[in-house]
Parts: structure tokens; C-alpha cells; sequence
């Protein structure tokens, strides 16, 4: 069975959210952040050289890298559902959104989560070209979502796995006010409605209300 290590607020809650998505069965093996350090605990960086989750296990397969294990678990597990092909309309918004969130999302408010920890004065221009790249991520999702009910389009994808963390849970460590993008906050309403997404939260982060608002 597919083994899925799930370190506690963490981009691990996307693979926990695909399997229930597709009803893919799964152990959930749950790992808890160094009180102290925030970071992983040895039994994760025992498992894969960088100590990071998500980390899953299939068949002696040890993989990390949640985009690389979203795209193994559609096409291995769950016959290619979540995906859009290349015949379809949506595919090349498919292919953008999905890649956007590791590539563009994700990392931007990790780095203005670095430089705001750095001290630096509020006029410093490193911390105001980190903050104005978020505000140009943010305004590019806020247009998407003013214009589709979700990333790639009309329908629900793995587009959307891959980016609701960073616009949720991951302002646990980057405080982010979302009052000025009411189409972002309308879709995380409609995330937040999905019994997949509720079930995998619950699973993954008992102690953890859902950041959709």
C-alpha cells in the first residue's frame, strides 16, 4: 500500500488531499516539527537525505518532491484523473498553473518570509522588491480566479492541489491578508466545500481549522 509521510503543516497536506480526491488507499504516517527548530524530525531525514515531506513509499519506490509525487500518484494510482491532456482546451492553463505553484507562489512568499526574518527596515529594497514580487503573484491568481472557478479552468484539477497551501496553510509562516482578493477568498471558499479536501485536512492536521479566509 502507498505509504504517505506527512510532516504537520506542511506542503505534504497536497498528497494527503490528492489520495482522497481520487480514493486512492493510503497509510498516513504523521510526523511532528522540532518544537524548538520548526523543522523536521530525524525519522523524516532518515527516510530521504534532505529531511523534507512529502516523502511517500510504493513498492520499495522511495520518492519526494510534491509536484513529482502529484504526478506519480495520477498517472500510477489514479488512472489519470486530475490531469488535463492535450486535447483539451484548458491543457496549456493546466500545464501553467500547476507549475506556477512550485515556481512561482510557493517560492515568493518563502522569500519574503526570509527577509522579513532577516530585520531589515521596511524601506530596505530587498524586502520591497520581495514584497512587491508577492503582490504581483497574488494580483495573477486574483485574475485567474475573477475570470474561472478554478486555476486551469471550468474544472477542478491537480492545478489546484498544488497551489491552495500556499495560499492557506503556509500563512502559518508567512501572514498574508487576503481582504483585497475577494476572488481568491470566494474559491478557497469553494475548496473548503469539497469533502475530499475537509477529509484530508482532518486526517493530516486534527488541530489545524482550515485557512480559508
Amino acid at each position: 500500500m502507498l505509504t504517505i509521510h506527512h510532516l504537520g503543516r506542511s506542503q505534504s497536506e497536497r498528497i494527503v488531499w490528492l489520495c482522497e480526491e481520487l480514493g486512492v488507499p493510503y497509510k498516513l504516517t504523521l510526523h511532528e516539527r522540532d518544537p524548538v527548530t520548526i523543522l523536521s524530525p530525524p525519522a523524516l531525514k532518515a527516510l530521504h537525505p534532505l529531511g523534507a515531506a512529502p516523502v511517500i513509499q510504493d513498492d520499495g519506490l522511495l520518492l519526494a518532491e510534491s509536484a513529482a509525487i502529484v504526478e506519480y500518484i495520477i498517472v500510477k494510482h489514479g488512472g489519470g484523473r486530475l490531469r488535463l491532456g492535450p486535447d483539451h482546451p484548458d491543457f496549456a492553463s493546466y500545464l501553467h498553473w500547476f507549475h506556477f505553484a512550485n515556481g512561482n507562489l510557493q517560492p515568493v512568499m518563502g522569500r519574503l518570509m526570509v527577509v522579513r526574518r532577516a530585520g531589515l527596515a521596511p524601506d530596505h529594497p530587498v524586502l520591497m522588491a520581495a514584497q512587491r514580487r508577492l503582490d504581483q503573484v497574488m494580483a495573477l491568481i486574483e485574475a485567474r480566479l475573477d475570470e474561472a472557478d478554478h486555476l486551469a479552468g471550468s474544472e477542478f484539477t491537480a492545478a489546484d492541489i498544488m497551489s491552495v497551501f500556499s495560499l492557506t496553510t503556509m500563512r502559518l509562516f508567512q501572514p498574508l491578508d487576503l481582504r483585497p482578493y475577494p476572488s481568491i477568498l470566494a474559491y478557497l471558499q469553494r475548496i473548503g466545500a469539497r469533502p475530499a479536501y475537509r477529509r484530508a485536512m482532518a486526517k493530516g492536521d486534527p488541530d489545524l481549522a482550515p485557512m480559508l479566509t
